[in-house]
């Protein structure tokens, strides 16, 4: 079936009722004092948190948002896939597919589409046009959980690139960060005749041996020694949903103060933020990025493709490929790559650094990575 269907979102008003009651009735964990966030999420902030989320945030205002958007869904290989597309005004412009991660959703595209979509609108010229795909990763959200197991990176590249197929376009640029990162790089590899060019994000270096290590710069080696430092305290999400996401799923899915907490951690730390999440986004961007993992029940399915990559025992992220590649690194990132090694396995063309944005960059700093973005495909066609 090549069917793709237009998608609104409605969201019944009996499950925000039913959200209001779970907050209202919320069960708060003890906190030794003096701690802040070192244990994990800040009780006091959470509890300021998800107050505003109960009485202050409006999800028909940020539904009716999404909904300005065109929005469809189609099947493949069996799973639902849920995705925004916005054409541009200009005849020319280029196919672009952008990716998300976890804990992200389409969300973090929402201020990239006009100015990508409609440069001349937005400071830019014509030819930095892009016709926009915003899939949702299966599993996630409004794609919903997938209805088996399997759901590797390599299969959802294949899943992208048959997306691309059912809507006519024969050649597109691909981006991402997060898993976003390891599924645009694999359609680059996978589907070379048809990917022009990837433009990543946070991305990931292979660690060196020693002599390799030492021919380092000492920034570049701050920046891997940065990853050893927080491989023991700040990776224990990711070992969990890699080895028993469906356990975790029984809690996120019935509080949602712990979905949320869940969440919030995430973008406290991999930010680029000094105290809170709302130095460097919106509280109620990241409410709507939350709520479209509770109101769909997908805090368990969208684990699924940590396990999924541990067990297919290939590394998606460091495979060689010959596609022209940018590379976009935002300083507030948590890790940031040294480009002598990223090299081994990517074709880079351009390479940018930013002092300010994290690790949801679209989000942080949408007017840097427009530019980039429109820079790289731009060198691109220029060659």
């Amino acid at each position: 079936m090549n069917d793709i269907h237009p998608y609104r979102i409605d969201i019944p008003e009996s499950r925000l009722a039913d959200l209001r009651d779970r907050l209202d009735r919320t069960r708060w964990p003890h906190q030794p004092a003096g701690v802040g966030w070192e244990y994990g999420a800040d009780v006091s902030y959470m509890r300021e948190l998800v107050e505003y989320w109960r009485t202050t945030y409006d999800w028909r205002g940020h539904e009716k948002l999404l909904n300005s958007y065109p929005q469809f869904t189609t099947t493949i290989d069996g799973a639902d896939v849920h995705f925004i597309h916005v054409r541009s005004p200009e005849a020319g412009a280029l196919p672009l597919i952008m990716t998300h991660g976890w804990p992200g959703s389409i969300v973090e595209f929402l201020d990239v589409i006009g100015p990508l979509t409609d440069p001349v609108a937005h400071g830019g010229r014509a030819s930095d046009a892009f016709h926009l795909v915003l899939p949702t990763i299966p599993g996630y959200g409004l794609s919903g959980p997938t209805p088996d197991t399997g759901w590797t990176v390599e299969r959802i590249a294949g899943a992208w690139a048959e997306l691309m197929r059912r809507l006519g376009y024969d050649r597109y640029g691909a981006q991402g960060g997060d898993w976003g990162y390891p599924i645009s790089h694999q359609l680059g590899i996978l589907f070379s005749e048809r990917v022009v060019g990837v433009h990543l994000n946070a991305l990931a270096t292979p660690r060196p041996d020693d002599a390799e290590y030492e021919a380092l710069t000492a920034q570049e080696r701050e920046r891997l020694d940065a990853v050893d430092r927080i491989t023991f305290d700040r990776t224990g999400y990711s070992h969990l949903q890699a080895t028993r996401p469906q356990t975790l799923a029984y809690a996120l899915t019935d509080s949602p103060a712990g979905q949320l907490a869940w969440i919030a951690e995430k973008f406290k730390e991999w930010t680029d933020s000094d105290t809170v999440p709302e130095d460097a986004v919106s509280r109620d961007r990241l409410l709507t990025n939350v709520m479209l993992y509770w109101l769909t029940g997908t805090a368990g399915s969208s684990s699924h493709i940590y396990l999924e990559t541990m067990r297919s025992g290939t590394d998606p992220y460091l495979q060689p490929t010959a596609t022209p590649t940018g590379v976009a690194v935002f300083g507030g990132d948590l890790v940031k790559p040294v480009r002598s090694l990223a090299e081994k396995a990517h074709n880079i063309v351009h390479w940018s650094e930013f002092p300010r944005g994290g690790h949801f960059a679209a989000m942080e700093q949408p007017e840097l990575m427009v530019a980039d973005v429109r820079d790289f495909f731009g060198e691109l066609a220029a060659r």
